[in-house]
């Protein structure tokens, strides 16, 4: 009898086992089917062995809810340490410092969905700014611009006092969260309007970035900017410039949503302006994938992880001179 109990055990064990691996599997296809950032959090925070990630700060840097930050650092800073003050050598030993704007459409999304980001950065090293902004309707353009500038200059402000350098800052975004990152390194007035110098920007990401979209085609980007009389006022690739901060961008070519000429057409403006751009292409990969490739399990593809990583290595210091590259991954 203490045999088939030791086995009827087992067996129970073996089906909770299957049980709890489908309910997992049935989690990552629905977050891989509707992108859903907050699924692809949930599913990260438990397949991480370990939390080198602290949250810093949480604040409000406007009177809206969703203008709010989150400021993630990785664990074993001196939170005490002073800053320094602006124009004085950076202390070595600081973090460097991304700054992240979600996707969503502009009508949906939240930093609290990607706190996996700052899971992910953390194991780069750098201390990462979550910034939220307002959504349509009281977020249409330019709204969501400002308020992008005015994210970047709290944590400008802020950040230093968390162990955070503050001198060089990158700017990250996936898909409406690109376009706003595209729109303050390219086009200088917004973070001039919120008193953040242009060089204090070393280098933007954007993963499957809007750029040119115009004529709007989809109701995400009608509600967004089909009031404006301007509409050519809206679009990234209007402003490639070659003294813009260097531009790395990630696109998949199986992307339906962000279609790749977006990002192939900034990155041939870009170029021809002088300026320092390198675009990745993913053969076949969907509009979610840029950025689902920073979440366990999916981060098991080192491809996206590894060309930001190597980008904000060789831009943390360097101007707006670096030579073209474009590829696709295999």
């Amino acid at each position: 009898m203490t045999g088939k109990r030791k086995m009827s055990r087992m067996v129970k064990l073996l089906i909770a086992l299957v049980v709890v691996a489908l309910a997992l599997f049935g989690v990552w296809r629905w977050a891989v089917a509707t992108g859903s950032a907050a699924t692809l959090d949930w599913v990260d925070a438990r397949f991480s062995r370990h939390h080198d990630v602290v949250l810093a700060q949480s604040a409000q840097y406007g009177s809206d809810p969703a203008q709010r930050v989150e400021l993630w650092v990785p664990k074993g800073q001196d939170f005490a340490e002073p800053a320094p003050p602006p124009g004085t050598p950076v202390q070595p030993l600081r973090y460097p410092l991304m700054v992240f704007f979600h996707g969503g459409g502009w009508h949906s999304g939240a930093p609290e969905d990607y706190r996996f980001i700052a899971r992910a950065m953390a194991d780069m090293g750098y201390a990462t700014a979550l910034v939220g902004y307002r959504l349509v309707p009281d977020g249409r353009y330019p709204a969501m611009l400002e308020d992008s500038a005015a994210g970047i200059k709290w944590v400008r402000d802020n950040a230093g006092k968390h162990g955070a350098r503050t001198d060089r800052i990158a700017l990250m975004g996936h898909s409406a969260g690109a376009y706003n990152v595209l729109m303050m390194g390219l086009d200088p007035q917004w973070l001039a309007a919120a008193g953040v110098p242009q060089d204090a920007i070393s280098g933007v990401v954007s993963l499957s970035g809007p750029a040119d979209f115009y004529p709007f085609d989809k109701p995400s980007s009608q509600n967004a900017f089909g009031h404006t009389d301007t509409p050519e006022a809206t679009q990234p690739i209007t402003y490639a410039r070659g003294d813009a901060p260097p531009l790395l961008m990630i696109h998949g070519t199986g992307d339906t949503v962000v279609r790749p000429y977006n990002s192939q057409n900034l990155e041939a403006a870009v170029r021809n302006a002088g300026g320092s751009v390198t675009l990745h292409e993913i053969d076949d990969a969907s509009h979610a994938w840029t950025v689902m490739a920073f979440a366990r399990p999916f981060d098991r593809d080192p491809a996206v992880k590894d060309w930001v990583q190597a980008f904000l290595r060789q831009t943390d210091q360097a101007p707006a001179s670096a030579p073209v590259q474009r590829e696709a991954a295999q």
